[in-house]
């Protein structure tokens, strides 16, 4: 079995060398609707352009590294859509919106904002789509370059005894980029009363901590839950959105910020230790209670 780590370079298989792979390689493309034709990735004249990593054993599960990714034939816009409007609304996408508190403070940009709009062209509502990739522990900008090289005959190549293999890190994502866009970003727009919805693909997802459900009619968060599925036809991946999960905003940020209590022993056992280490070299001098002041 191939221990390539790369399940797609510039919007294609690594081994896929159809003549449209291959160009899109040589021109650094970007088939997934980037905001320029070319990958932007990283750098931008000399982009990263690795859309999707392979994870587990089986190689059977692809983890979706690049937010660009989602944007496949803006599948995730209509979805959204359907959870922000009622049916036959007129909607458009708007990308990388600023978003600022009263303050005036920036708390970051809107990945995407779906705006529903009357026959005159006036914004009548809007929500929100928060897209989340996954962050890459290790080193995949080595294997890409590899890669490149000469993708034809380095489809398959093993990577496994390299240094640095690249995996996928959902504890990092979840608590360095997802929550804090939640919590800053989302506490705004709740307090404006707008739906949000949050796309993501299965296995970042399946880490995070199980959230109560609630019916559509009753949510105001949506998680966009999305694979990607081999067409061995053409040899390409396509977006599919295989669920979607249905919460409230304040308890699905509490639940996802607050981290799970082990037994409190464990703890004490290590404050034990520390404290053993702590008495043990001391240095010979007298405490302030020893020591005897005379006039």
């Amino acid at each position: 079995m191939s221990k390539q780590p790369m399940a797609e370079v510039f919007g294609f298989p690594t081994d896929n060398n159809s003549q449209t792979a291959a160009r899109n390689r040589e021109k650094r493309l970007c088939p997934f609707n980037n905001k320029v034709p070319n990958c932007t990735k990283d750098k931008a004249q000399d982009p990263l352009g690795v859309c999707s990593v392979f994870e587990g054993e089986n190689r059977e599960n692809i983890a979706i590294t690049c937010p660009v990714r989602f944007r496949e034939n803006w599948l995730i816009a209509e979805d959204a859509a359907e959870f922000f409007f009622p049916p036959k609304t007129k909607w458009t996408s708007l990308l990388e919106v600023r978003l600022h508190d009263k303050h005036g403070i920036s708390a970051g940009n809107i990945d995407v904002v779906l705006v529903a709009y009357n026959e005159k062209g006036k914004v009548i509502d809007f929500g929100t789509c928060e897209v989340q990739a996954v962050y890459i522990s290790g080193n995949v900008r080595d294997p890409f370059e590899h890669y490149m090289k000469n993708p034809a005959k380095k489809a398959k190549m093993d990577w496994s005894g390299q240094p640095n293999y690249p995996r996928p890190d959902y504890l990092s994502s979840s608590r360095k980029r997802l929550a804090p866009q939640l919590l800053f970003k989302g506490g705004i727009l709740k307090g404006w009363g707008k739906k949000q919805a949050v796309a993501i693909h299965r296995g970042f997802y399946n880490t995070l901590p199980k959230m109560a459900e609630v019916s559509k009619a009753q949510a105001d968060l949506a998680w966009m839950i999305y694979d990607l599925k081999r067409n061995n036809k053409f040899n390409t991946y396509s977006l599919v959105r295989s669920q979607t999960v249905y919460t409230q905003f304040q308890p699905a940020l509490l639940k996802l910020t607050t981290a799970d209590a082990g037994p409190v022993d464990k703890f004490i056992g290590q404050l034990q230790a520390k404290l053993n280490q702590k008495l043990q070299n001391a240095p010979d001098a007298p405490a302030l209670t020893d020591i005897v002041i005379t006039e």
